[in-house]
């Protein structure tokens, strides 16, 4: 299958996912934000867990603040 076969298959559900602002690479984060849910779920502090997740991740606490964000974020069509 060429890229644009499967671009094309899929370009409804990639055109919403564009218009609420998801990234298909925010796919390789899902493991990091259930964790993140998990620990907070354990009663971990959001700052203690920010900073372990940088730490094992290689990812900026900014960045996995913003990624916690837009995971929680609603995607209703209505919420667009």
């Amino acid at each position: 299958m060429k890229v644009f076969e499967i671009l094309n298959l899929h370009k409804e559900i990639l055109g919403f996912l564009q218009t609420v602002g998801i990234r298909v690479g925010d796919v390789r984060y899902i493991e990091l934000y259930n964790e993140y849910r998990r620990l907070l779920g354990n009663g971990e502090k959001v700052t203690y867990i920010v900073a372990s997740l940088s730490g094992r991740y290689h990812v900026s606490e900014r960045k996995i603040c913003g990624l916690v964000k837009l995971f929680q974020k609603d995607c209703s069509p209505y919420a667009v």
